[in-house]
């Protein structure tokens, strides 16, 4: 019952987690927020479709189709499409027309759909062919690297390449460490000291945000509305 959901890291660093699921008598999820942009196919009642999915500023309800398959990949941060612009994506979906089991057409030509285990051979092709980048300042930041550019020349990089803002993407990364760490099990009150919020409140509002759930709501789940994929991220965010 509810969604089931799988997920691996990569080891290609275009690439933040490749990911399958299916629906089972779940008409509805929380969509909780995301920094990283996705490339989403689904198969359901035997049509196939895919999506550029944007990034999440925040959580919010989401349709799900009953009896449904899904895959994605979620693209490392940094990574974008240059033929599309990130900052029309955020908070938004780009349909990818006449999508079929055989095929794909990406920037004029016709792929192969990929799957959960050739995820990454299609991420490099998409590398080789330009329709993905990568800016390098973005990582290195991210892996706590202070690049010898302008904090105003870094924010318009970071807003180029992922869609966000460094502070939205610090707020979302730490609101999804905290729903994780409640999940296992750990006290709000750690929670707040272990990854910096001022108080029990400030961790309140920002898990309401984010992810669409209270403390209390997370150490109980709901199977009548599951939350989207949580996982620990392979990167660190500095504070």
């Amino acid at each position: 019952m509810g969604l089931e959901i799988e997920s691996r890291p990569s080891e290609l660093p275009y690439v933040e987690r490749v990911w399958r699921s299916r629906s089972n008598e779940v008409g509805r999820m929380m969509s909780v927020a995301a920094a990283h942009w996705e490339l989403v196919f689904w198969e359901h009642q035997g049509q196939v479709q895919a999506v550029v999915v944007g990034p999440e500023p925040r959580a919010c309800p989401a349709p799900v189709p009953k009896d449904a398959t899904f895959f994605g990949i979620s693209f490392a941060l940094g990574t974008s499409m240059p033929h599309i612009p990130i900052s029309r994506l955020v908070g938004r979906n780009a349909e990818i027309p006449d999508v079929t089991r055989r095929s794909v057409w990406l920037k004029g030509s016709a792929w192969h759909p990929p799957d959960y285990d050739n995820a990454e051979a299609f991420v490099r092709r998409m590398v080789r062919e330009g329709i993905v980048d990568r800016d390098p300042i973005v990582p290195a930041v991210l892996d706590g690297a202070a690049p010898d550019v302008s904090e105003r020349t870094l924010q318009r990089r970071f807003v180029a390449a992922t869609g966000l803002a460094q502070g939205a993407i610090r707020q979302i990364h730490r609101a999804r460490q905290a729903a994780i760490l409640i999940q296992e099990g750990e006290r709000a009150q750690d929670v707040v000291h272990r990854l910096g919020y001022f108080d029990q409140p400030h961790l309140a509002r920002s898990l309401t945000r984010y992810i669409g759930r209270t403390a209390t709501g997370l150490s109980r789940p709901d199977g009548t509305e599951p939350l989207s994929l949580l996982y620990k991220p392979s990167s660190s965010m500095p504070a």
